[in-house]
């Protein structure tokens, strides 16, 4: 078993594993009484505030002549690229969003609100299709820059199907990739991989950084790291030192 990174603090917050940050997240929504959908709001407005700023000072790219290709799993972080897609709209973007199919019970509540919000928003959500995945790549080549919010700390194992393409699309695309939470198909708790995994220019990790993200192989795949504020409470951020 790959060990777990023992760093205990980045830019000033705790470090976590995915098991105690899916923990946090809840006791934010239950003892705390802040709504996920709140969390998820926040992440996307921040992780849209942080991708302006890198097209602005690395790209040189202001945000009416910024062109953003968002891939969004199906799961909450794929909810959090949608919130994203559309705080850049807001700011004069031009942005397309690409989405994983649901799963057989359909996509959770918080992709939905999402789902909803993007298109009352005017943006257009493409679903992918396992056939058409390969003429993503031109869309992929015309953008200042690609949003990875395809798997986040929920998933485990070597990405497969739809996903596993999708990462060797945007990494073939030569396009700088931002990472939104985690690079998609790394480890959140050890950094390693099984061969498939997003090749960040910079990853956006949402309210603590995660444990494998410290890892120094993993350097070479998260390109440089950012912890976002997304509304935690202090006594909660205290809490995830312990």
């Amino acid at each position: 078993m790959s060990k777990i990174p023992q760093i205990k603090e980045f830019d000033g917050l705790p470090v976590v594993t995915a098991e105690k940050m899916k923990y946090l997240d809840k006791k934010a929504s239950q003892e705390h009484g802040i709504p996920c959908h709140g969390l998820m709001e926040n992440a996307g407005r921040a992780v849209a505030e942080e991708t302006l700023r890198f097209a602005a000072e690395e790209l040189g790219k202001p945000a009416a002549g910024l062109k953003a290709v968002v891939c969004c799993g199906k799961g909450n972080n794929g909810g959090d690229g949608l919130a994203a897609a559309r705080y850049l709209k807001q700011a004069g973007a031009d942005v397309k969003v690409f989405i994983l199919p649901p799963k057989e019970n359909g996509y959770g509540e918080l992709v939905v609100r999402n789902l909803e919000a993007a298109k009352a928003a005017g943006l257009q959500v493409a679903m992918t299709s396992k056939d058409g995945l390969d003429a993503l790549a031109g869309d992929f080549a015309a953008a200042d820059v690609l949003l990875d919010a395809l798997l986040g700390v929920s998933a485990v194992g070597k990405p497969t199907g739809p996903v596993h393409r999708l990462i060797q699309l945007m990494n073939k695309s030569g396009r700088p990739i931002i990472a939104v939470d985690i690079p998609s198909g790394l480890s959140p708790d050890t950094g390693h991989h099984s061969g498939v995994y997003i090749m960040a220019r910079l990853t956006l990790t949402l309210g603590f950084a995660k444990t494998g993200l410290m890892a120094a192989h993993a350097q070479k795949n998260t390109g440089r790291i950012k912890v976002l504020p997304i509304g935690y409470p202090q006594e909660l951020i205290d809490e995830a030192a312990r």
